[in-house]
């Protein structure tokens, strides 16, 4: 069933209110590891979407070791760490406050470190009882298309907010699609020693969070994240028919760049795992978006690819050396 009349979740709409009559200059998106990855389709969208207001990705510790000139009073910080205690995202919620900035603050955790920072707190959902629309993906996207409709009268949030509605579809049939490849991913590549990503556009972002939390650190397999356009300016001298490859194919502007690398690819690599978005059912997703939902249902799939993987190298997505573990 499609849905075509939905409500912005609340949280959200608490921050789009304040933001009404306010003038804001400069959009940050601050976080590390796989909430940092997140957020850059947002970035992609306010790139693509914004007449006026530039925005821009910071690691949280170089968010406050740069110090952005323009941080202040007319700047909106949007963090994010699903337990609220990642440390350098904590301090970069204060500094940022103590700057003037208005700061949103995503967590899994509504009473964290983080919440407690920020001026306004957004909890979303995880695991696999979560519902895409309140999904940290999904309630960004709410807020950055809300933004945009604030500020600036993007007529694109209403459509946003009801493709949005309608991604859990999108996840379930894609999850019922890919299952059988997911599993034989696992089986035929548990013992690759390295597997490189590639992607462009809003999907580089679902690409280097495979590469750094997948593959990195829940299962210590090397990995590189490869920008599409940046692969024929050194990293395709790496591929041969022994390289494995996950390509992503997305559906928004820069998909001839993905189309090119892929090409190349298939001339001379044999381990390639290519991930097409064209393949996905995207019913009831506004047809001006499929681009921006394509990384969403990506992800999801990537996480199925991920669990086989695991499962087929008896290293659990929970197993670590170092984080939680050691000083650092």
């Amino acid at each position: 069933m499609v849905n075509s009349q939905v409500v912005v979740d609340p949280q959200v709409k608490n921050v789009l209110d304040a933001l009404k009559g306010r003038t804001i200059n400069h959009v940050y998106f601050v976080a590390c590891g796989g909430s940092s990855a997140i957020m850059y389709p947002n970035k992609y969208i306010m790139d693509r979407e914004a007449k006026n207001i530039p925005s821009d990705v910071y690691s949280s510790n170089e968010f406050i070791h740069r110090n952005p000139r323009k941080l202040g009073e007319n700047s909106l910080v949007i963090l994010c760490s699903m337990s609220g205690t990642t440390p350098e995202t904590v301090k970069a919620a204060e500094f940022a406050r103590q700057k003037g900035a208005l700061t949103v603050g995503f967590t899994n955790e509504p009473t964290s470190p983080l919440a407690q920072e920020s001026e306004f707190v957004v909890k979303y959902e995880w695991g696999a009882e979560s519902v895409a629309f309140n999904t940290n993906l999904g309630l960004l996207y709410q807020l950055t298309m809300g933004v945009l409709n604030v500020l600036e009268g993007n007529d694109k949030f209403d459509k946003m907010v009801n493709s949005l509605s309608n991604t859990q579809a999108a996840f379930e049939k894609a999850g019922k699609q890919f299952a059988d490849r997911a599993q034989q991913f696992g089986q035929s590549y548990k013992d690759e020693k390295v597997i490189y990503t590639m992607a462009s556009g809003a999907n580089y972002g679902i690409a280097y969070s495979y590469t750094t939390c997948i593959l990195l650190e829940m299962q210590w397999i090397h990995s590189n994240a490869i920008h599409a356009g940046e692969y024929f300016h050194g990293p395709f001298e790496i591929i041969d028919e022994e390289v494995p490859f996950i390509i992503l194919v997305g559906l928004d502007e820069t998909r001839p760049l993905d189309e090119r690398a892929l090409d190349f690819s298939k001339k001379y690599g044999k381990k390639l795992v290519v991930l097409d978005a064209k393949e996905l059912d995207l019913e009831g997703i506004d047809e001006e978006l499929k681009g921006y939902i394509a990384p969403l249902v990506l992800n999801y799939v990537l996480r199925r690819y991920a669990e086989q993987l695991a499962d087929a190298r008896n290293h659990p997505l929970s197993k670590r050396r170092y984080m939680w573990k050691v000083e650092y």
